[in-house]
């Protein structure tokens, strides 16, 4: 994976702490896919499937009634797709961080479901590990796309890459200097805690920093504020420390 897959895959917030079990809603309309995903989130102890769906409209009700941690939704599914199931989602159940879950790969896709307020985006196709991985960066407030995705996004998301530096830059002029330390670090994949040891603050400061970036860079996660930070140079190879 090159920096800039790394960037945009890694970008994860704080970690759900140890102990805590991840509750998931599955959503798909193939019963094999649903059984498949939930044998592989089974491998981890502390995630656990609270509820499936076989079509948008349930999923959007499971998720008011067991108001899980994670909803993975399948893109096509019957009644009311999994994007329109985030957008309800997003408006309605804020508390529940939602990954779209798909073997497809389309630009439309991943445009609308990453506006639409997703901070996951999970192939059907990849590693298990990713699913899991996945799972657990967007339940602790972080996002992940697999790295498939990830490329995709960064080479043909926005138009020329030219004019898209040009804009970054652009955005990034009304940050403080701490707040673009803060932000590279973000594009870098470096997690809040890690964030606050480099630049000798505590943790509760970053996620404040963390906050007003994407408020002022008017993004609504840490992919796109990633994304934003590597198109604008922001992003270097960070120092593994001592």
């Amino acid at each position: 994976m090159d920096q800039a897959e790394a960037a945009v895959t890694a970008a994860t917030g704080t970690a759900a702490a140890p102990g805590d079990t991840i509750r998931v809603l599955l959503a798909d309309d193939e019963a094999v896919i649903r059984a498949g995903v939930r044998a592989i989130l089974a491998a981890d102890p502390g995630i656990e499937v609270v509820a499936e769906a076989a079509d948008g409209r349930a999923a959007v009700e499971a998720v008011r009634a067991h108001r899980p941690d994670v909803a993975l939704l399948d893109i096509r599914m019957p009644r009311l797709d999994g994007l329109a199931a985030c957008e309800q989602l997003a408006r309605t159940a804020p508390g529940t961080a939602v990954a779209m879950l798909t073997t497809f790969s389309e630009d439309a896709y991943v445009a609308r479901a990453l506006g639409g307020g997703a901070t996951g985006f999970l192939l059907k196709s990849g590693d298990p590990y990713e699913l899991i991985a996945g799972v657990r960066a967007v339940a602790g407030g972080g996002a992940f796309l697999s790295p498939a995705v990830a490329r995709y996004v960064i080479t043909q998301l926005g138009g020329e890459r030219l004019a898209r530096g040009a804009a970054a830059r652009a955005r990034t002029e009304v940050l403080t200097a701490r707040e673009r330390e803060v932000l590279a670090l973000v594009g870098a994949g470096l997690p809040n805690a890690e964030i606050a040891r480099r630049l000798h603050l505590v943790e509760g400061t970053v996620k404040g920093y963390v906050s007003a970036v994407l408020d002022r860079l008017g993004v609504g996660n840490r992919v796109q504020a990633a994304i934003v930070a590597y198109e604008a140079g922001l992003v270097v190879e960070p120092d593994p420390g001592p």
